[in-house]
C-alpha cells in the first residue's frame, strides 16, 4: 500500500465500503465524515450523480481511444473548458494521468521550450525545501521532502532548491497569508548568482504547498518569485495539483493570488478524483515556441498511454459542470471565514504550536513527542477515525482539507471531534 504503515495495517486495517456526499462508510456501516476530501481531490463530495452519469455514458460510446496521431472531441472539448477556466494566456493543455506525471510533463516542456527558443544550456530546474511535487523522479528531484528522497538517489543533476517559508517565530497563528517572509522570494536571487540565469530553466513552487503541512505564502512571496523569473528569463510552474479547482475559493491559487505562471500542473480536483487524471496548462509563448520545424514533425516527443482518456475527459468535463452550477468556487470563499475562525478555535491545547488556513484549508502543527516524530500527529489521525473523523497527517500536522459542499455543521463536528481528541494526548 503506497505511504502507508504496512505491517501495522495488516494488524489494525481501516476499510471503507461506499462514499456519498461528505460521508463514507467502513465495512461495518459506520458513517465517518471526510474531513480532507478523499487525498485533496474529492472538492465536490463522493458519489456525484452527474459525474457518475456521464462517466457511463461515456463508457458506451467510447471506452478507449489512442491520443498518438489520432483524436477524440471529447478531449478537445475538455482541453477547451480548462483554457478557458485557468488566467491569462494558460490556452493550451497537456493531460496526463496524475499529479506526479503532470509535474515530470512540466519540467520537460521547460527544458523543451528554452532549446526551442535557442536556449540550449538553461536546464536547471529550482524547486523549494519541503515541497511536494508527487513521486517520478523528476518530481522528487525538485521536491524537498526527506523521505520522499533519500532512498531513491541518485536524484536528477541540475537541480537545486529555495528555502521554505515556514516560520513559527514570526507567523504562528496567522490567519490567512502571513505578513512575514516575502523576503525569502529573494533567495532566488542568490541562486541565479550561484547558477548564472543563462542557466536556469524553471522554478517550480505549490503557491500553497499542501503536503508538507499547509504552508501558506507570505504576503508578496510570490509575486516577488515572478518578478525575477520575468527579469531573467526563468520558467515559472505552479503546481497546483492541490490548489485548483476551489480549494483556495477561485479556479486555481494564480487567479486568487493574482499572480501569473508561465504553466500550473493539475490533477486531484481535476475529474473530483472520479477518473485518474492531471493536465498541465502551457501558456501561448511556450506552445508557440515549440510548433516549429515540418509540419509533419513530431514537436514534443512525450506523451503515455492514458492522455486525455476518453472517461476522464467525461468525468472532467461533468466535474467543472458541477463546480459551476453549485458555485462551488465561491461557495468555498463565503466558507473561508467560518473554517478560520472554528479552526483557530483549537489554539488553547497545550500541544497546539501552530494554526494556519488559507481557503477551504486548514492545518493544527503539534508539538512533537521528544524522539518520536509524527507519533502525536497520527495518533490524532486514529482516534479521528474511530469517532467517525478521517483527516490527514504529515509529520505532526493534522490538514484539513474538507469537500467544498461541507456545511457549517459538519465544520463544527470536525472541530469539535478534535477539540475532544487534542484533549486526551
Amino acid at each position: 500500500m503506497p505511504f502507508t504503515a504496512n505491517r501495522a495495517f495488516r494488524e489494525s486495517p481501516r476499510m471503507l465500503s461506499t462514499a456519498e456526499g461528505m460521508y463514507y462508510k467502513n465495512v461495518d456501516g459506520h458513517k465517518i465524515l471526510d474531513g480532507c476530501s478523499g487525498l485533496w481531490c474529492v472538492n465536490a463530495g463522493h458519489g456525484n450523480a452527474k459525474i457518475t452519469e456521464a462517466i457511463k455514458k461515456q463508457l458506451d460510446q467510447l471506452s478507449y481511444a489512442p491520443a498518438f496521431q489520432i483524436g477524440y472531441g471529447i478531449a478537445f472539448d475538455f482541453a477547451d473548458r480548462l483554457a478557458e477556466l485557468f488566467p491569462g494566456d494558460l490556452n493550451h493543455v497537456f493531460f496526463t494521468n496524475s499529479g506526479s506525471e503532470s509535474v515530470d510533463t512540466a519540467l520537460k516542456i521547460a527544458r523543451a521550450y528554452h532549446r526551442a527558443a535557442g536556449n540550449p544550456e538553461k536546464v536547471k530546474l529550482i524547486g523549494r525545501e519541503r515541497a511536494y511535487h508527487g513521486v517520478n523522479f523528476g518530481g522528487i528531484s525538485v521536491g524537498g521532502i526527506l523521505n520522499n528522497r533519500q532512498r531513491f538517489g541518485p536524484l536528477l543533476p541540475e537541480v537545486d532548491h529555495l528555502p521554505h517559508t515556514h516560520d513559527l517565530n514570526k507567523n504562528a497563528f496567522s490567519k490567512g497569508q502571513p505578513e512575514n517572509g516575502a523576503e525569502k522570494a529573494d533567495r532566488l536571487l542568490d541562486l541565479i548568482a550561484l547558477h548564472g540565469a543563462p542557466n536556469i530553466a524553471a522554478v517550480i513552487v505549490e503557491p500553497m504547498a499542501g503536503s508538507t503541512g499547509v504552508l501558506i505564502p507570505p504576503r508578496g512571496y510570490l509575486g516577488r518569485l515572478r518578478e525575477i523569473c520575468s527579469q531573467h528569463d526563468i520558467l515559472l510552474i505552479f503546481d497546483e495539483v492541490i490548489t485548483a479547482f476551489g480549494r483556495l475559493g477561485d479556479s486555481c491559487a494564480a487567479s486568487r493570488f493574482d499572480i501569473q505562471p508561465d504553466m500550473i500542473t493539475t490533477a486531484k480536483g481535476l475529474t473530483n478524483g472520479a477518473v485518474p487524471m492531471g493536465a498541465v496548462m502551457i501558456s501561448d509563448q511556450i506552445h508557440n515556441a515549440l510548433m516549429t520545424g515540418p509540419e509533419n514533425m513530431i514537436e514534443l516527443f512525450h506523451g503515455y498511454t492514458y492522455s486525455g482518456h476518453p472517461l476522464a475527459c467525461a468525468a472532467g468535463l461533468a466535474t467543472l459542470d458541477v463546480y459551476a452550477e453549485e458555485d462551488l468556487f465561491k461557495r468555498a470563499r463565503e466558507m473561508e471565514p467560518y473554517l478560520e475562525q472554528a479552526v483557530h478555535g483549537l489554539s488553547h491545547h497545550n500541544c497546539v504550536i501552530d494554526i494556519r488556513n488559507y481557503g477551504m484549508v486548514a492545518a493544527i502543527e503539534l508539538a512533537p513527542l521528544a524522539e518520536n516524530p509524527g507519533v502525536r500527529a497520527f495518533s490524532v489521525f486514529q482516534k479521528a477515525f474511530d469517532a467517525g473523523l478521517l483527516v490527514r497527517t504529515t509529520g505532526d500536522t493534522i490538514a484539513l482539507s474538507p469537500p467544498l459542499i461541507i456545511t457549517k455543521q459538519q465544520i463544527d463536528f470536525v472541530v469539535n471531534t478534535l477539540d475532544g481528541i487534542l484533549a486526551t494526548i
